[in-house]
């Protein structure tokens, strides 16, 4: 009997071990000494996840764009084995404070203006750079500064024209999370009013599916404001399920295009 039990122990801990990434691939569970040795190894790739710190409706939690990127970003860099990912940049342009604009009419929300944004995408990447990384890959999760990522990308590349390094605006990954994933959703039959823009059935469904703990789901049922307590769309569909659909969807067409933008030198 305890053979059989040490045996089955075993190849439980073995299922475990089989699951888990070959490598650790966030540069903050690393030491400097490992980093330098991935990067001699041919891991030349930084991936930099771009989140925020919004509003979500009354029933998603606040960082719900730093849970997202940092777990796709992860899931991006070991399928594409040659990657490192960056902290999560969770201090992101969203709106204005004088008078409060955007999702900082909502307490908890937190903004920096664009240049801020952009002069700290710029110097991360010129750090990355410094220490041997030749792709610089911006993956921002929100879609009010989209614009930014590209100015910081293309102000990066001018600067570095006579080099081999080069910084990559990576659109397809945020288009992946919302057009591409709600035409998904419309082909289940999920109508747009459903679908939203923001906390409805496809962001919902992702957050679900990224950490269920990020909401609310007692009060996915109760009926909302619209803009007044900054939901579009209409939750109570939601499932995790169709969030992992969404997840590896963002995953295949964002490292086809990291794979296509990094072979262009």
């Amino acid at each position: 009997m305890r053979l059989r039990l040490a045996a089955l122990l075993a190849c439980l801990c073995a299922s475990v071990a089989l699951a888990q990434p070959t490598k650790p691939v966030f540069l903050e569970e690393l030491t400097w000494t490992e980093v330098r040795d991935a990067v001699k190894a041919g891991r030349t790739t930084i991936l930099v996840p771009i989140g925020g710190t919004e509003q979500s409706g009354p029933y998603i939690a606040l960082g719900k764009h730093n849970a997202r990127a940092r777990l796709l970003a992860g899931r991006i860099a070991e399928t594409l084995g040659t990657a490192l990912v960056a902290p999560v940049v969770a201090y992101v342009p969203e709106g204005s404070i004088q008078p409060p604009t955007g999702h900082m009419r909502f307490p908890g929300t937190i903004t920096v203006p664009d240049a801020v944004f952009e002069q700290t995408l710029e110097s991360a990447a010129r750090g990355f750079r410094l220490h041997g990384f030749r792709d610089v890959v911006f993956l921002g999760d929100h879609g009010d500064y989209q614009k930014s990522i590209r100015k910081a990308a293309d102000a990066l590349n001018r600067e570095w024209a006579n080099t081999s390094v080069r910084a990559h605006a990576i659109d397809e990954y945020y288009h992946a999370a919302t057009v591409e994933f709600g035409e998904a959703l419309r082909a289940k039959g999920f109508t747009p009013a459903e679908i939203g823009s923001h906390a409805g059935v496809a962001d919902t469904s992702l957050t679900l599916a990224t950490d269920p703990a990020l909401v609310r789901t007692a009060r996915m049922g109760a009926p909302t404001m619209g803009k007044a307590d900054g939901v579009s769309g209409d939750a109570r569909k939601s499932t995790a399920e169709l969030g992992r659909q969404g997840l590896d969807l963002i995953v295949a067409k964002t490292v086809e295009a990291i794979r296509k933008a990094t072979a262009r030198r």
